[in-house]
């Protein structure tokens, strides 16, 4: 299950060095024949933007949406490196259009890894054409691995639908919140699908996922998810194609959940009864970044009181007598009263918890996919070495 499950699409991860651990560090992903297709991306609000995300949406507003190849590097993130960072995502997608015998607009570009430094270009050109030499239609899990950095596994889908397939790859560990996430994805299809509907989907799909997870409450500089359809499936209902698109990017986020540095807790948080949908999402996002909250789940505490008091903390319509916490089935605060359920240690103790909070002031509604706050995250990033 990957980017090449898609038929069309050929894709490669390589290691040439840019990673002092000799680990895949390099990966391509591209259409079979080569040829532009539609594509869409959606980036990083983060005003500090890495030099690839710029280029990439320099590139896909040239072409008015279409690409050919996807090339990715993986131990450096090229931000925060000035005209020369600007200067070397350009000379990938040039190395890589003239492997490809594709115009360099037709070539986005990722990177991730360490912020601030300038990217080992003596080590990226070689790799770069070691990367298109193993370009294969079974090269998408290579590929996946090639992009990560602190994960611990690779993450991939693939989602059948009527007719046709999304495939997808992506990485991600830390510096997780919502608009987006450090994270990268690469999605095929084999639908047809215009570049306008094509943005429509894959905004559709990043808003309820991964702008739905935060790990730390940090937003990277170099997020992008990229989306390319070659047709070869014909053309798809757009229905169809969101669907499919949201499920791929459900998947990947919950991997990256599950793959949090350090975690072991992945908690669905969902608030309800909110005033409004914003208020609801801004109750939600609060507490999902509290580090007090967040430390009571490695406990396996489950903390209603800290829960209440963030929520009450949020700045939206809020009466504690109208609020009610569960875990699960479990109730623990039942509209301003404790609740003390007695079989919720074996539920705490879990991997997944769904904590639902109802506040009682109206529909609004919002989720968030959240983690737990663990000493191995705090050693994971304790420096850069």
């Amino acid at each position: 299950m990957s980017v090449t499950d898609v038929g069309g699409f050929v894709a490669s991860g390589i290691g040439c060095g840019i990673k002092l651990s000799g680990e895949h560090d390099m990966a391509i992903v591209a259409t079979a024949d080569f040829a532009p297709v539609n594509a869409a991306g959606v980036f990083t609000s983060n005003k500090m933007t890495a030099a690839p995300v710029l280029v990439c949406r320099e590139h896909l507003a040239v072409t008015q949406g279409t690409a050919a190849a996807v090339v990715l590097n993986s131990g450096n993130a090229n931000a925060a490196t000035g005209k020369q960072g600007m200067a070397d995502a350009r000379r990938m997608c040039e190395l890589t259009a003239a492997g490809l015998g594709v115009v360099p607009q037709h070539v986005l570009v990722c990177s991730t890894g360490l912020i601030g430094y300038g990217l080992p270009m003596d080590k990226i050109a070689p790799g770069i054409s070691a990367a298109i030499a193993s370009l294969s239609a079974s090269g998408g899990p290579q590929a996946a691995q090639a992009i990560m950095t602190t994960d611990t596994v690779p993450k991939q889908v693939t989602i059948a639908s009527n007719g046709f397939t999304v495939g997808g790859i992506a990485k991600g560990a830390a510096m997780l919140e919502p608009n987006m996430a450090t994270m990268l994805a690469v999605l095929t299809t084999d639908a047809a699908s215009s570049s306008e509907e094509l943005v429509a989907a894959l905004r559709a799909g990043v808003a309820s996922t991964f702008n739905t997870l935060t790990v730390d409450g940090a937003e990277s500089t170099n997020d992008t998810v990229l989306i390319l359809a070659n047709g070869q499936a014909g053309a798809v209902a757009y229905a169809d194609l969101v669907e499919a698109v949201i499920a791929a990017c459900e998947s990947l986020a919950m991997q990256m959940a599950d793959d949090a540095e350090g975690s072991t807790k992945t908690v669905f948080l969902r608030v309800t009864g909110a005033a409004s949908d914003a208020e609801a999402a801004k109750a939600a996002r609060d507490t999902a970044n509290c580090q007090l909250v967040k430390c009571s789940w490695y406990g396996q505490d489950p903390y209603w009181g800290r829960i209440a008091s963030e929520m009450g903390a949020a700045g939206v319509a809020f009466d504690h007598t109208k609020l009610t916490i569960a875990y699960g089935p479990h109730v623990v605060y039942d509209h301003g009263e404790p609740a003390h359920p007695s079989e919720l240690a074996e539920y705490m103790a879990g991997r997944h918890l769904e904590l639902n909070v109802d506040l009682g002031m109206g529909n609004g509604t919002a989720r968030i996919i959240t983690t737990d706050l663990t000493h191995a995250y705090v050693d994971e990033n304790m420096g850069t070495s």
